[in-house]
């Protein structure tokens, strides 16, 4: 078993942030990582941070069009966080040597962002997460902090407490993907969940092939509620063949989106008669839509993004990499000629309920990034937002779990203070198969732990995955795991995309859950212990399943129309009904749905909902 003060799991943006911060208070940290930390997928994002530096520009601005873009289902205290504590963080990376482009007066370069009331978008070329992620792993370098590369993480040490606002967390399972060791990390002052996203839940997407959601699931499973999951962003572009994003800042550049007619449509169609192209992203991806489902698209796919007129020395000087991106993917040369693009899953506004702090409702148990949700981006997340979160948040959890006094969180977790209870009805059995088969019974909780010390807590999580593999690996009959992958990743790109109604959702729970049985079945052909890739993958694919009927869950129960959440039968915003963040708890295998409400009072207003447009 290894042992240290605080445990981070994922070595992105967030969780080198948090590593770096809790190492800052003294801590003993180590970071528990399924990939080397400059292969995180924070490493593919391109647009840019937003920060409010401008002497024109301000906190108060950047939080209004925050929660403005959230479409009012963002909290304030977090959305007052982000945008108070961004600019020190985009300076602090720049002492710490990062890359910007810079101005003719040598000042870091800010480019306009979908919307955003102020170019306030911070960027390196179009390869900002990368320059940022070397940035970090710079300093995690000089500081010496411990790297367990190419560990999977496969579940928490988690008390078993009938209320999860009693459990605690002491550590996590790890699985040596070079050795095939399974061992403990226990951790004396907490767990930092910083393991990204969930876009393989879908076919097409944006994100890496290691974005599984695994700390999502891992913590839904283990009792931390989680938070908003029906909210999804659809990129307005991405690449039709491959998944592969076009960043926003082609649009902050100038950019100009054409359907088949050669008509602007965002301003001839009418979608966005102010802002066109750089209207939030919900809006432009459900344009796109539209045109191609109107008969205006080309090919019946895909519209065209035009920025030939940005001239050859702006785009170079700005987006080179865009122009490899488009040559070696799509063969255009954008130079040349236009770039097909197309929406693609590309985001997860929901995530695992955390405070600003980054807390959750478990002790000892933290998460940052996108896998959390404290809720900054509400029902739609503004482009340039995601980056300033990692280093935010991941701030905020690693000098929280080292023990900073940092004051009493405004967000409350759990099911505690002011909720109320759901009715969930979908027509379909959910949750946990029962009787659980082997491959599905991976715990959530410790049984018999209460109380018990924290080195037996972490002990018996790792001697339940131990027995879990063993039975993978040596199971004699069976389906592979890519199958039942497949399925999930066709229905929900089929019916929870960008456009939803009733019958789809409810046809996409049928699905996961035949899905979910046919897992009980699933076995691991290659039988080796060193980089057996084949069983990863199949843990992971339990993860998919899991968020992929969350998701699928919020969306059925949320009838409105709200940002990201488009629906068919409910063409309209409630806020009467719904101004409430949808919430799941996994009891015992049986999904708990709830709600909090949103909270609109910040620092020194009230946030008023009103129309959003642009």
């Amino acid at each position: 078993m290894y042992e240290h003060d605080v445990i981070v799991v994922g070595a992105g943006g967030a969780g080198l942030r948090a590593a770096i911060a809790a190492q800052e208070e003294g801590a003993d940290v180590a970071i528990v990582s399924k990939l080397h930390p400059v292969r995180s997928h924070t490493g593919a994002a391109e647009g840019g941070i937003n920060a409010a530096l401008r002497d024109a520009d301000s906190w108060e601005d950047h939080a209004y069009d925050t929660m403005k873009g959230s479409d009012y289902l963002g909290d304030a205290p977090a959305i007052e966080t982000l945008t108070q504590e961004s600019p020190e963080e985009v300076i602090q990376l720049e002492h710490w040597g990062m890359a910007f482009s810079r101005d003719d007066d040598g000042r870091v370069s800010q480019r306009p962002f979908g919307g955003l009331s102020f170019p306030r978008t911070t960027y390196a070329g179009a390869e900002t997460g990368h320059q940022l992620l070397h940035t970090m792993y710079e300093q995690l370098v000089k500081r010496g902090i411990e790297v367990y590369d190419e560990w999977y993480v496969m579940d928490l040490a988690v008390t078993d407490e009938e209320r999860p606002e009693d459990r605690e967390c002491h550590g996590v399972v790890g699985y040596d993907i070079q050795t095939g060791e399974i061992s403990g990390f226990q951790a004396n002052d907490g767990v930092i969940l910083a393991t990204g996203g969930l876009g393989q839940v879908y076919d097409h997407t944006t994100n890496a092939v290691a974005n599984t959601g695994d700390g999502v699931a891992m913590a839904y499973r283990a009792g931390v509620p989680i938070e908003d999951m029906e909210f999804i962003q659809f990129h307005p572009t991405t690449l039709p063949s491959t998944g592969v994003l076009i960043t926003e800042g082609v649009r902050g550049e100038g950019g100009i989106l054409y359907n088949e007619d050669g008509e602007r449509f965002m301003f001839e169609h009418g979608y966005a008669n102010n802002d066109g192209e750089l209207a939030s992203r919900d809006v432009v991806s459900r344009a796109e839509l539209t045109e191609v489902n109107e008969g205006r698209g080309i090919d019946d796919e895909y519209v065209h993004l035009d920025m030939r007129h940005l001239g050859e020395d702006r785009i170079v000087d700005r987006l080179e990499n865009i122009v490899h991106l488009s040559k070696d993917f799509e063969g255009v040369d954008p130079l040349e000629e236009p770039m097909p693009v197309k929406p693609g899953q590309h985001y997860a506004m929901g995530g695992i309920e955390t405070n600003e702090h980054g807390e959750t409702c478990v002790s000892g148990l933290y998460a940052a990034g996108e896998c959390a949700c404290a809720s900054v981006h509400g029902s739609n997340r503004l482009g340039g937002n995601a980056l300033p979160e990692l280093i935010v948040f991941g701030k905020m959890a690693g000098y929280h779990a080292a023990g900073k006094e940092m004051g009493e969180a405004e967000i409350e977790t759990g099911q505690r203070g002011d909720y109320e209870v759901g009715e969930l009805e979908p027509g379909v059995e959910i949750g946990d198969v029962q009787p659980a088969g082997d491959a599905v019974a991976d715990g959530g909780v410790a049984a018999g732990t209460a109380g018990a010390a924290p080195d037996d807590v972490v002990q018996q999580a790792v001697e339940r995955q131990r027995g879990r593999v063993e039975k993978l690996l040596n199971r004699e009959e069976g389906i592979g795991h890519s199958a039942v992958r497949d399925e999930i990743q066709e229905t929900m790109t089929e019916y929870v995309n960008v456009f939803r109604e009733e019958s789809g959702l409810e046809q996409a729970l049928a699905e996961i859950r035949a899905a979910r049985e046919r897992y009980r079945d699933v076995k691991v052909s290659d039988p080796s212990r060193t980089f057996n890739t084949d069983l990863i993958h199949t843990i992971e694919t339990r993860n998919i399943i899991d968020l992929a009927e969350a998701i699928t869950l919020g969306a059925l129960a949320r009838d409105e129309f709200r940002g990201a959440h488009w629906r068919k039968e409910h063409q309209e915003r409630k806020d009467d009904s719904w101004l409430k963040h949808t919430m799941l708890s996994w009891n015992d295998g049986e999904p708990e749905l709830w709600y909090r409400p949103v909270v609109l009072e910040g620092e020194n207003k009230e946030y008023e909902p009103k129309v959003r447009s642009y």
